[in-house]
């Protein structure tokens, strides 16, 4: 995995700077709750806010809700459904994307159970929107995306319930087949570094920066410089 994670960076930076890029600045929102009901049952709920660094254009929000299935303490699937709404620009206009969704999840412990190393493989369904044609005219893509998340622990406050600790991930998405959204097989890379605070292991607030590339079939690759904050919840709301 490591040396995978070593290649997709490779070929990202190549990508990069291959060809003209345009550069912006933006800040993302999320929230992430993934709740358990039973010893192999649970549900996920998310909403994403992406906005300009004037946080004035909301550019894209992001609604996904699944099911997850825990096959052990540190393997899980799920899968989904989500609507992504997206800002057009050029046409003063949000476009919108019906998206189903499946992966498999593997968390890992290691020094002493305080680092974690996360691998998720994730494909996507995806039928977008195009706004130029036919009234409820879409397109269809297949996408894979693997991430690789990785959380050093760095110290405990006061309380042995509260830690700190540092963030560095990555996750490429790569276009499967004959696809019309964007032909090239690299769709796009987000590279992230940051700072979490961990309560209880059950609510973690997390800031960073994001390095996020974007391909195009038909214009410049973009690069968004992204302060990303995010929420994450994962309660047990099982009877015991």
């Amino acid at each position: 995995m490591k040396r995978l994670f070593f290649i997709v960076s490779l070929l990202f930076f190549c990508l990069s700077y291959s060809q003209e890029l345009k550069q912006n600045q933006r800040v993302w929102f999320a929230y992430t709750g993934q709740y358990k009901v039973s010893n192999h049952w649970g549900y996920h709920i998310e909403a994403q806010f992406r906005l300009d660094n004037q946080l004035e254009q909301n550019l894209q929000n992001l609604f996904r809700v699944g099911g997850i299935y825990y096959l052990s303490k540190s393997e899980n699937i799920s899968g989904g459904y989500a609507l992504v709404n997206t800002y057009n620009a050029s046409l003063d206009e949000f476009f919108k994307e019906n998206r189903f969704w499946e992966q498999y999840q593997v968390n890992k412990k290691w020094n002493d159970n305080k680092n974690t190393i996360i691998y998720r493989f994730r494909l996507e369904q995806r039928w977008v929107e195009q706004l130029a044609a036919e009234s409820n005219a879409t397109n269809y893509q297949n996408r894979f995306r693997y991430l690789n998340r990785n959380l050093f622990h760095l110290l405990n406050f006061k309380s042995t319930n509260e830690e700190l600790y540092a963030i560095l991930q990555n996750e490429v998405f790569l276009n499967a087949g004959d696809n019309k959204v964007n032909s090239k097989l690299i769709d796009q890379n987000r590279f992230l570094v940051g700072l979490g605070l961990n309560y209880n292991n059950n609510i973690r607030l997390e800031l960073g920066y994001m390095n996020h590339f974007i391909t195009s079939t038909s214009a410049n690759n973009v690069m968004n410089h992204t302060i990303s904050v995010s929420l994450l919840q994962n309660l047990d709301l099982q009877k015991h």
